[in-house]
């Protein structure tokens, strides 16, 4: 009998240097997939790269036969429409995707694709102005119908996201996976230390929140520390006024990433991801939440939908709304149950959300648990 095989499809080049999310979960995702196929004895077989590099690729798997035993193939798009992510956004080998994707369901290969993000949906935070943007909206449009006509399923970053993808097929969440650190369940005494990594330029990331609460905190209770990662050019660009505020809350200041990064993670108590709640945060992930999950840590987080559910699922933390009082109680309660949330992050979280989680997911859905 022949050995399964799974089709890992990236229409698009892997970063080389994953330096955001969008970057990182291709890569996750494919290491995640190889290590599924060693344990269940699947091949996994990988077609990415430039459209030209695709097109060679696949006709030298279909000549060789590697494709003639498909049982399901994963895909993932880009933020730009699948047709536009060569070098430039001009394709060299325009049609490729629907050659493979035609190659799949002409062969009833099950094919579930990653829809990534909808942010040019809102104009608000698609920066496009005039024609261009209705052109490429109405290109993006045409990708939604493009992945209807040959998906058997979407995956999602979250269940919420879903009202707003115009693909009529199943849709699945499947957001970021977790790692595997050596900062989960390690023995720690309480200091009452935070730590915000993420963007400070904009208020709707929720800096302004964060320090307001901390600013109003009881006097009477543990003082609370915070530490700030962020990019160093963000922070000089911050009002006087700003650095003032942090200055006055005694606020240490990284710009660290990598291995630094984690380092630091052991020296936390808890975590915050106090974003403003807003229609388009209601259904994202923040990437950051897995990862101070993955590195052992509570998050205490305002109650945008997708992280709220995301957190509430396994008790990784405490939830409020975007409001200084609110947010300011829920530091209160991480504080008084912050080794709880710990075990809890400790027994559950990389068993339900990490990569290899995902990856069970995938096959679950498309082939069902044969």
């Amino acid at each position: 009998m022949s050995k399964k095989a799974v089709l890992v499809y990236f229409p698009f080049k892997l970063a080389e240097k994953a330096d955001s999310g969008s970057k990182l979960r291709p890569l996750e995702m494919l290491k995640a997939f190889r290590e599924w196929g060693a344990e269940e004895n699947v091949e996994i077989i990988e077609l990415n790269g430039t459209s030209e590099e695709r097109a060679a690729r696949f006709s030298s798997l279909k000549a060789e036969g590697k494709l003639d035993t498909l049982w399901f193939c994963y895909a993932e798009n880009q933020t730009i429409p699948i047709w536009l992510t060569d070098p430039g956004h001009k394709p060299k080998k325009p049609f490729i995707d629907a050659q493979v994707f035609k190659f799949l369901k002409q062969r009833n290969v099950p094919m579930g694709i990653f829809y990534r993000d909808v942010y040019w949906k809102f104009d608000d935070l698609y920066p496009l102005k005039g024609l261009k943007k209705k052109v490429m909206q109405a290109v993006y449009r045409r990708e939604e119908k493009f992945y209807e006509k040959y998906a058997s399923a979407i995956f999602l970053p979250s269940s919420a996201m879903g009202k707003y993808v115009s693909i009529n097929q199943p849709k699945v969440p499947l957001p970021p996976g977790g790692k595997v650190t050596d900062n989960i369940g390690v023995e720690k005494t309480f200091s009452h230390h935070g730590i915000y990594v993420g963007g400070i330029a904009n208020d709707d990331y929720g800096l302004p929140l964060l320090l307001e609460s901390l600013e109003n905190y009881p006097a009477d209770k543990m003082k609370p520390r915070l530490t700030v990662v962020c990019r160093e050019a963000e922070y000089m660009k911050l009002p006087d006024s700003q650095k003032q505020r942090l200055q006055n809350l005694g606020v240490e200041l990284k710009h660290i990433s990598g291995s630094e990064l984690t380092m630091l993670y052991r020296d936390m108590d808890y975590a915050y991801i106090p974003r403003l709640k807003s229609e388009y945060n209601n259904f994202s992930v923040p990437v950051k939440l897995v990862e101070y999950l993955s590195n052992g840590l509570p998050v205490v987080a305002t109650d945008c939908d997708a992280q709220q559910e995301f957190i509430e699922s396994g008790h990784y933390g405490l939830v409020s709304d975007d409001k200084r009082d609110d947010f300011i109680k829920a530091i209160e309660t991480v504080a008084e149950q912050c080794d709880t949330y710990r075990t809890n992050i400790a027994d559950t979280f990389l068993e339900k959300h990490s990569w290899l989680a995902r990856v069970r997911s995938v096959k679950k859905t498309l082939v069902g648990e044969s």
